[in-house]
């Protein structure tokens, strides 16, 4: 086991990535309104857009020299993703309350000037539950360098520019850091409807300040980027889902401006009327990597490359037996998420260059919580395919605690709920090479934490089967109970938290490389993170000489 405390990681990460020093004094933010209203170069207009505008007056206010553009939104929610290509690509997203002119983001590097802009695509989509339509900006930032401090701003005619930072990935086997959790929520409020057409302004449905906690024990940390295994603010289930959106968005850009929160959709992503499979918020809102499919799928299931890890991102209620969403999809993409997963996973470990495959996920493979369970559904699909193909580490969340398993590689013979099957005991240094580590890290901020609910002894529950619709409007669920000789790790005390995972990628070819693993506690009342446990996965490189 490693032995680290934060404020040492954190100097040591600090000293690595001097963005934020070095952005306090750009020209880029010395100067916002200029940056609002210079004229474009040729290459960021868009067909629709006038080729010139007139010269503003020399210290002319901002009203009088830009009258078509009175009253237009401000940036809000800016946050980074990667694109296909993170050393090279990056996606920088915002919200406005309307359409804008000219959106659009100013980039650079802190020694070569900002002086490239590129032109952000507008998303719309009307929500089903207020009808309101919702406006999201997605600038495409390519041709960038690896392992490079980018400067960069968001803007659109008439505000000022957003500003921040960010890292592109490094390529070949080098050392990054990135966090991951699940199940979020707010720290926000939302309104309630009253009587008499009065509104109460209330806590929203799971919200908790630790939702908010957590944002800023990721930014002590200083990942490269972060990985949020769905449910990420429960809009389905608020009363203003659009309020609940823009709520994540502002708790979240702290750390999402400065580096990419990658996501995964969960089953509170499934919202009533919000397109045909329900996910048209969390598709319009996220610019991801494509996954070749449909684009009904888009963003729904993708998969990207750092360094030598391959992150694998899938959409679980296409498997899962669960009703947990506003809508019953279990099946939507016919299997084609299935054999997209068992193409890329395929590829990713016949790959010289490709060391640790991380799969991202909601719902869960295991849990010994009295909450969802496990579903079978995931284990039949998905279980497979994970042993086939090594996969080294499952992140998901659904539950709302921390829990690891052991290594597992197949299931117990014989049984009904396919148990999977522990392949080692030891949780202070793990072999992946022989089974694959699932980690449930659901604390993310609900204000309904499931880590007082665990079974005692090595005893768990498994969904099977569903069948009618309740009272409650869901389909039943069935639960098998099953030994779980696979329970490694969990946290009984402590309801928030996330982990960070140091990637080592070793010293020569075939050689061992390394992923130290820290779990950090998230603290009430004062949100302090403090690390819980630490432990390493190991094996070999893929580029051994033949």
């Amino acid at each position: 086991m490693t032995d680290r405390m934060p404020v040492d990681r954190r100097t040591a990460l600090i000293a690595a990535e001097p963005a934020g020093a070095a952005l306090a004094a750009s020209p880029l933010l010395a100067a916002p309104a200029a940056a609002a209203t210079e004229p474009e170069s040729a290459t960021a207009r868009t067909a629709a857009e006038p080729s010139a505008r007139p010269a503003a007056p020399a210290g002319g206010p901002l009203l009088l020299t830009t009258p078509g553009a009175l009253g237009a939104p401000p940036v809000d929610g800016l946050h980074l993703t990667f694109g296909a290509d993170p050393a090279r690509e990056m996606y920088a997203s915002w919200a406005t309350a309307g359409p804008v002119r000219r959106p659009r983001v100013r980039f650079g590097t802190l020694d070569g000037g900002h002086g490239d802009v590129v032109s952000a695509e507008t998303r719309t989509y009307i929500d089903g539950a207020s009808n309101r339509e919702v406006y999201v900006h997605h600038a495409h930032i390519s041709g960038l360098r690896p392992d490079t401090t980018y400067v960069y701003s968001a803007l659109h005619d008439g505000v000022l520019p957003d500003s921040a930072a960010f890292r592109t990935a490094p390529t070949g086997r080098r050392p990054f850091t990135f966090t991951s959790f699940g199940d979020q929520a707010t720290p926000g409020t939302t309104w309630t409807a009253g009587t008499g057409g009065a509104f109460t302004a209330s806590a929203g449905t799971l919200s908790s300040p630790s939702a908010g906690d957590i944002v800023g024990g990721v930014e002590q940390v200083a990942p490269l980027f972060h990985l949020l295994n769905g449910d990420l603010c429960y809009a389905n289930i608020n009363p203003d889902r659009l309020r609940t959106w823009d709520s994540f968005f502002q708790n979240n850009t702290r750390s999402a401006r400065f580096r990419p929160w990658m996501p995964a959709a969960g089953n509170h992503e499934n919202e009533k009327g919000n397109g045909p499979l329900g996910f048209s918020a969390f598709q319009t809102r996220f610019a991801l990597p494509p996954n070749g499919d449909d684009p009904e799928f888009a963003g729904l299931w993708y998969a990207f490359t750092v360094g030598s890890v391959r992150f694998v991102v899938l959409q679980n209620d296409d498997v899962a037996l669960q009703d947990g969403g506003d809508s019953y999809v279990s099946g939507y993409s016919a299997g084609r998420q299935k054999a997209w997963l068992e193409r890329t996973l395929k590829a990713a470990r016949r790959s010289r260059d490709i060391d640790w495959i991380v799969v991202c996920m909601h719902q869960v493979m295991i849990s010994s919580s009295d909450a969802n369970g496990a579903d079978l559904g995931i284990r039949a699909q998905w279980g497979p395919l994970f042993d086939q193909y090594e996969v080294d580490l499952v992140v998901c969340g659904h539950e709302h605690d921390y829990e690891r398993s052991h290594p597992v590689r197949g299931v117990v013979s014989g049984s009904e709920t396919l148990t999977p099957n522990p392949v080692a005991t030891d949780t202070s240094t793990v072999d992946t090479s022989k089974g694959t580590v699932h980690m449930v890290l659901g604390g993310g901020g609900t204000s309904s934490p499931t880590n007082q609910k665990f079974f005692s002894g090595s005893k768990a529950k498994v969904l099977t089967a569903v069948g009618a619709v309740g009272a409650n409007g869901k389909k039943t669920p069935t639960y098998v109970f099953e030994d779980a000789p696979w329970i490694g790790v969990r946290d009984e005390k402590n309801p928030y938290g996330f982990a960070a995972f140091d990637v080592d990628p070793g010293t020569h070819a075939g050689g061992q490389t390394r992923i130290h693993v820290t779990y950090y506690v998230v603290a009430q009342p004062d949100g302090k993170i403090a690390p819980l446990e630490t432990f390493t996965l190991t094996r070999n490189r893929s580029d051994r000489h033949s």
